[in-house]
């Protein structure tokens, strides 16, 4: 698979990442840790070398897991590791984030990036993911408490130590992104992004093809509504986030299944999932330079890697965007 250049700088990835939420398991209705394991080991086996974590992805597990596969496969040089810091369950500095739980044990989670917090969980990572350094490191969220100048201070004292390739943002809308790179040389801004959440065509991606930052764009699929596997009932489990979000409200998911069934046909002539049609069509949008793909198997993960073993005509792509169009949402939580 091929490796392309993130922003200005000489970190290449993957055109797509695994996004290795899911397998944390907290969050997501729990998963097999050897599944988790083996997804990882697919997505390698498949030159997909480029690996999107954070700790609080199942509290810590998501980065052993890796680290595990790391000390087990060795190969570090060939990999691209991705972490995040600043959503901390160990502190309560900054600004109480939610009340979490984790293997029947509540946990309070706090956003903070203030330096110490930075230095600290940076060291905890590497721990976790048994190496010595972090290609991208990221802010996962934006810390209202802490003044970005600080966070940024921190990302560029790590880079200077070693520990860290590069430094980059995630979640930081215009106003916050132009006070970061004010400061640092922030290499991309994580952001959603799908068919159905596209607020970023507006500002951040104008600023950010301008400034030469790279944009990965998270949840494309999001969180699997755009599958069309969500019809008729769903039995969810207590901790699955996905059942009060307003894509997965009954009225919505009905006119987006709607939507899909319009657009099944160009999947169809392709040989392809309606999955891989919109990861395709995601990868191909002006400004996202890599799309973060979940896998809870190894199937999972090789059915995303197909999705770049085709191109969409202009014309499909114009009957998307048209279908699109007409396609409205109630604004519900």
């Amino acid at each position: 698979m091929e490796l392309i250049k993130l922003g200005n700088s000489d970190l290449d990835i993957n055109p797509i990442a695994f996004g290795a939420w899911a397998i944390g398991g907290a969050a997501w209705g729990g998963n097999d840790e050897q599944d988790s394991y083996d997804a990882i080991c697919a997505a390698i086996d498949n030159e997909l070398v480029t690996i999107d974590t954070a700790p609080i992805y199942g509290y810590g597990k998501s980065e052993e897991i890796i680290g595990k596969v790391i000390k087990d496969r060795g190969g570090r040089d060939q990999l691209r590791i991705l972490t995040k810091f600043g959503i901390n369950w160990n502190t309560n500095k900054g600004k109480f984030y939610f009340a979490g739980s984790y293997n029947g044990k509540d946990l309070d989670v706090y956003l903070y990036s203030g330096k110490d917090g930075v230095i600290k969980e940076c060291e905890a990572s590497l721990k976790r993911l048994q190496t010595d350094y972090i290609d991208l490191y990221q802010v996962h969220r934006p810390d209202p408490t802490t003044d970005i100048s600080e966070t940024m201070e921190a990302l560029e004292l790590l880079k200077t130590q070693g520990k860290i390739r590069e430094g980059a943002v995630s979640n930081y809308n215009l106003e916050q992104l132009k006070k970061a790179v004010n400061h640092f040389p922030v290499l991309s801004n994580q952001l959603s992004y799908s068919m159905l959440e596209r607020d970023i065509e507006k500002d951040i991606i104008p600023f950010c093809l301008e400034k030469e930052i790279g944009i990965l764009a998270y949840s494309p699929l999001q969180r699997g509504i755009l599958t069309g596997k969500y019809r008729g009932k769903i039995n969810w489990d207590e901790d699955d986030h996905r059942k009060d979000t307003k894509w997965f409200q009954p009225e919505n998911r009905e006119r987006i299944n709607t939507f899909l069934d319009k657009i099944e046909p160009i999947a169809n002539d392709h040989g392809m999932s309606m999955s891989q049609l919109v990861i395709n069509w995601t990868i191909r949008q002006k400004g996202i330079t890599c799309t973060l793909l979940g896998g809870r198997n190894s199937l999972q993960v090789e059915q995303n890697i197909k999705s770049l073993d085709f191109s969409l005509g202009e014309s499909e792509i114009q009957i998307i965007d048209k279908e699109l169009s007409q396609l409205k949402l109630i604004d519900q939580k």
